[in-house]
């Protein structure tokens, strides 16, 4: 089975359907061809994995295995070069029932560049590096900090990276000798005021300039953070906040920490973003005010006609029928959201057909 320029949409469905797959051995083979990579080298190796699988003692698991690797190579020989974005192939025997060979293979160039090289035979298929890939590619802004040092980083998909580390001047809590507790208290007051104008200022020079930042998480220990996120000091960034965590480590343990703690906060804005479109469709909808219509056949023809501001299409509809759909849109230039039904709007949206279509001004269909 070939798959040539999966786009994101196919490609969620298929990891969907391989993450399904579990051999009684390891007899399940995954190939990864990184972009600008000699194929040639990959069919040689695979031709040596073949010569190797045949010293295999299990006469079962021998005949899956060279099965499998079979059916790679075959693959591997449909490209003569490795395509733009580099190459995966999977293969192997999915047959549930012992004894029963159901022997398939899949070959694609993903959507995006792959950096990584593998192969692997194994009880499953390995999808990580393309879970990275369909992962949400809306950023988060990350800070950690407390009176003495902090921690900015950005968090893309499943990727942490940290930006900037800063370390303070703050003195403790404990005033040194011969100060009066007062004026200590006053001085200390004015240095952290300063710390978080820091930690602020820098915060926003890194995160003004990134595309598709989705929100802001922040953490430390203490009431440190709470002070800095209810003060001034991030400006127009503040109200991009969605999540303040205490944190107890420092560096870049403590950006994990922080994401880890979140996810609760980071799932809810994903959903947010699905359930506010299929709302705004559902309220049009729900006034009769001619700017939303659904349908198969309604909304293909308010594509024909140019007026669909965004075309809200459901996950569940058959991946021919998207691209068709998705192709319209780009000649008009329609915004497209592909919707699942994890939420109550989005289920709500596929029992109406799973078509819907926000207008850009009201006209008859």
């Amino acid at each position: 089975m070939q798959l040539e320029n999966v786009d994101k949409h196919k490609l969620k469905k298929l990891l969907k359907e391989l993450s399904t797959y579990r051999a009684r051995h390891t007899e399940l083979i995954s190939i990864y061809v990184p972009a600008d990579f000699n194929i040639n080298v990959v069919r040689d190796q695979i031709a040596q994995e073949i010569s190797t699988a045949s010293n295999i003692k299990s006469k079962t698991t021998r005949k899956n295995v060279l099965a499998a690797l079979d059916k790679a190579l075959t693959e591997l020989r449909f490209y003569k070069t490795t395509p733009p974005n580099g190459l995966v192939v999977f293969a192997g025997n999915v047959s549930q029932t012992e004894g029963q060979m159901d022997l398939r293979s899949w070959s694609f160039e993903p959507p995006e560049k792959l950096s990584v090289r593998l192969y692997r035979c194994d009880q499953e298929f390995i999808l990580t590096p393309l879970e990275d890939m369909i992962a949400s590619k809306y950023s988060y802004g990350l800070i950690v900090l407390d009176d003495h040092e902090a921690v900015i980083g950005i968090l893309r998909g499943k990727a942490i990276k940290v930006l900037k580390e800063m370390t303070s001047v703050v003195p403790g809590k404990m005033r040194a000798g011969g100060q009066s507790s007062k004026r200590f208290q006053s001085v200390r007051k004015e240095m952290q005021k300063d710390w978080f104008n820091r930690v602020g200022q820098i915060c926003v020079d890194l995160f003004s300039g990134i595309e598709n930042l989705k929100g802001i998480l922040v953490g430390g220990g203490g009431p440190v953070k709470e002070m800095f996120v209810d003060g001034p000091y991030l400006k127009h960034l503040k109200s991009k906040v969605i999540a303040v965590q205490d944190i107890a480590h420092s560096g870049e343990v403590a950006l994990n920490e922080l994401v880890e703690k979140s996810e609760e906060a980071l799932k809810a804005e994903e959903i947010m973003h699905e359930k506010k479109l299929v709302f705004e469709f559902l309220n049009h909808l729900g006034k009769d005010d001619g700017l939303a219509v659904y349908g198969e056949r309604d909304v293909l023809k308010a594509l024909e006609m140019g007026v669909v501001d965004i075309l809200l299409l459901s996950e569940e509809l058959e991946d021919d029928v998207i691209e068709v759909f998705k192709q319209k849109a780009e000649d008009f230039g329609t915004r497209v959201e592909l919707i699942s039904t994890d939420t109550k709007e989005g289920a709500q949206l596929y029992q109406l057909g799973g078509f819907g279509a926000i207008l850009r001004y009201k006209v008859k269909i």
